[in-house]
Order: structure tokens, then sequence, then C-alpha cells
């Protein structure tokens, strides 16, 4: 796709603008140049949510998590991934197509999602001593991911181009690392100051300043029409599918790795202070794959790029079960979480390069809702039943030592021309539905 062609003419951006034309990568009226162009927007709102999410980790891991034993806590752990459930499976394929079709559907989310956000901030600072602490606190963090999904909607309408898009995204991911840290060490200052409540109170802040800073955002039209039968055809073709199994499963190993050492570091020597280092170390794994995957993917081939995510992680999983000790899974938390990332770049340039007439907000808002998703179903074994922490390891390793194996063939399959080999779970799924019409064919 040439760099004309993601553009537009002006015409068509102008009628984008007026009769809903679906919005694509640089379809923006070409007046004057505004004070801030609309990334820096995004990114102002991004900067600030981050913050709040900073002082929300803070404050949940104060009154929720610490607050409570590991057994006491892990009902509650578990009934928030139960919950999270719901907004992904059944909310957003219903929802997210109509919004999509709205000029300005996707601005108008975040908005009320930082008012929301901000509002249960407020709510929390007033319940923290009962029970209602825990639903708000779920909705809080369903809020949080509902945000995420609509910033991955919006990106392509404030870049111009697809090399843009993926910078955009890294350039995201810094400053999401950067202001986390900023707003988490806000946190523990007012939390010295004024308890816990104090820590809410200035992420609600945040999140009222995220809403106004929202409002300036761009208000087109993310996906006018339908998905064409091109596009989705496109989204399914074999080199994507297999890029976007990779990815879950990526996804799904950083949510295991978290719930898996948030628990089993507790039963540790100082839990409290290595389930906050561990949580450093994911964040500086992302930062630090943000900052060096848009100039790795200059000259790696995408598909390489994934075949290095799926090994390292298989590398380093293996390591940490044999070598053990709380260290070996503070790293791996740090590695594990910097492979998801850096694969997720590489992932939006192969849906750029092989669905090039697929709308890109939509499209980057229904992957995003299935790696959300996909991080969800990650989490639940070790919240059910923690195993020791050499063995979590080993299964992080082995998983991604059999997805690097099959991801390397399947890749060969697409380059050749050929389709991907059969799922175990479509073949089962093939076979079942012929014994049943065999047996209907008997009666």
């Amino acid at each position: 796709m040439t760099s004309e062609r993601l553009r537009g003419s002006r015409s068509e951006i102008h009628a984008s603008r007026t009769s809903g034309t679906s919005s694509r990568i640089g379809n923006r009226p070409l007046t004057a140049q505004p004070r801030f162009s609309p990334f820096t927007r995004l990114a102002r709102v991004q900067a600030v949510s981050a913050a709040g999410d900073g002082c929300l980790a803070l404050a949940l891991a104060a009154s929720v998590f610490f607050g409570l034993t590991p057994t006491a806590a892990r009902p509650k752990v578990l009934l928030f991934l139960v919950v999270t459930f719901v907004p992904f499976v059944v909310v957003a394929p219903l929802i997210g197509p109509l919004v999509d079709r709205v000029a300005g559907g996707r601005r108008l989310v975040m908005q009320i999602v930082a008012l929301l956000r901000a509002f249960t901030m407020v709510l929390m600072a007033f319940h923290l001593n009962d029970v209602l602490l825990y639903p708000i606190a779920f909705a809080a963090l369903v809020l949080q991911k509902t945000q995420g999904i609509s910033r991955s909607a919006l990106v392509p309408s404030v870049v111009r181009n697809e090399t843009d898009l993926v910078e955009a995204n890294s350039k995201l991911g810094l400053i999401s690392g950067v202001f986390g840290f900023v707003g988490a060490a806000t946190a523990t200052i007012a939390r010295l100051v004024a308890g816990t409540e104090g820590s809410l109170i200035i992420g609600a802040a945040c999140f009222v300043a995220a809403f106004f800073m929202a409002t300036k955002l761009p208000s087109e039209v993310v996906a006018a029409k339908r998905a064409s039968p091109q596009e989705r055809a496109e989204l399914r073709s074999a080199g994507i599918t297999l890029a976007s199994s990779a990815m879950g499963l990526l996804r799904a190993s950083v949510g295991f790795c978290f719930f898996l050492l948030a628990f089993w570091l507790r039963t540790q020597d100082a839990g409290r202070f290595l389930v906050g280092l561990s949580v450093t170390m994911v964040t500086i794994g992302v930062m630090l794959a943000n900052a060096i995957a848009p100039a790795v993917r200059k000259r790696i081939h995408e598909e390489s790029i994934f075949t290095a995510a799926l090994g390292l992680t298989a590398i380093s999983g293996i390591l940490a079960a044999l070598f053990g000790g709380v260290l070996a899974g503070v790293l791996l938390a740090l590695v594990v979480n910097f492979a998801a990332a850096f694969a997720r770049l590489a992932f939006d340039s192969i849906v750029q390069r092989d669905a090039p007439d697929a709308n890109q907000g939509r499209a980057f808002a229904q992957f995003e809702t299935r790696f959300q998703l996909a991080w969800v179903l990650g989490g639940l074994p070790p919240v059910i039943f923690t195993p020791p922490g050499e063995v979590g390891f080993a299964i992080v390793g082995m998983i991604a030592l059999f997805a690097v194996g099959t991801y390397i063939v399947g890749a060969k399959s697409v380059q050749a021309g050929k389709a991907l080999p059969e799922t175990i779970s479509k073949r089962a799924g093939r076979k079942m539905l012929a014994e049943v019409e065999r047996r209907r064919a008997r009666r």
C-alpha cells in the first residue's frame, strides 16, 4: 500500500467526515496545522491515564491484595477474572461495531470511561473497609481494559501512514511505562501523607484530566460500514491467523506469569517487596521492547521477530525452572513481558502488510479484545491452583517451546503458499461433525 493510497485525496477525506465513510490511516481534513497534532492529543490522554493506572495499582496492592492473606485474596482475584469475561466475550462484540460506526464514537467511549474511572476511584476511597470495595475494584479494572481497546481503535486515525502506526504504538507503550512509574511514585507519597485514600483521589484527578483531554481527540468514524467479504478474508489469511495465535499465547503467558508470581512470591521471605519488584520488571520489559522494536523491525522480518519472541520465552522459562528461586521468577517476568510487547509491534505490521484493505481501527480493536481475553484465560490456572514456582516456570517454557515449533512449521507453510496445518481442536471438531452426520445417515 503506497502512502498516497493511505492518505487518500482531499475529496475522499471530506466525504469521510461528512457522509460517514470508513476512516482509514491518515484520513483527516487538510486544514491549517493545529497547535497539537492528533497523535500528541492521544499521547496526552495516555500519559495522564497511565499515571492514574499507577495510582490504582498501588491502591489495589495496598487494600485488596496485600491487605489479605494469599488464601483470602484468591477467591477475590478469581471472581475478577471470571467477571472480566463478560465485557470481552458478550458486550464488546455487540457494542464495539455500533460505536465504530458513529462519528466520534471511540472518542466518546474514552470520555465516558475516563469519567467512570474517576468515579470508581472516589468510590473506592469511601469503601476501603467494606465489602463494596471488591465490586468497585473489579469495575475499575474492567474499565482499564476497555480504555486500552478503544485506544487501539483510535491510533490508526491519528497517524499518516503504516510506518507511523508501528512507531506510534511504540511511543504510547513508552509513555505508559514512564507515566505509570510517575503515578505510582506520586501515589506512594500521597499514601504516606493521607493514606490509601490520598492515592485514590490523586488517581481520580488524573482521570478527570484524561476526560478533558479526550474531548480534543479526533471525532472521525472508525468504521462506517460493516466489514466487506474481502476485509474478512484478509484478516483470516494464513499469515494473520498464525501471528494472532502466537500473540494470543504470548499474552496468555503474560497473564499466567503475573498471577503465578503474585501468589507464589507472597509465600516467600520479603514477599511484598518481591511482588513489587516483579511488577517493576514487567514495566521495564515492556518499555525496553517498545524502545528497541521499531529499529529492530526495520532490519528483521516480522515472522523472525515472532520466532525470536517465542524462542526467548521458551528458553527463559526452561532456564528459570532449572535454576529456580525468586530471582529466576522475577527475571522471567521481565523476559515474558518483553517478548509479548516486542511481538505485538510485529503483529501490527503483519496486519498492515497482509490486510491492506481492512479498516485498521476496527481490526486492531477486535484483535486487542481477543488478546485481553487470552490474558484472562492465562491468569485463571495459577489463581485456581498456584503451583511451586519452578513448576510454573517449566509450564511457561514447555508451552512456548511447543508454540515456537508449530509457528516455524506454520510460517514455512505460509511462505510456500500452503494452507496452515489443521489444529488439534479443528481436527477433533471435524471428526465429531463427521460422526454426527454418519449416525444421522444410518437413521
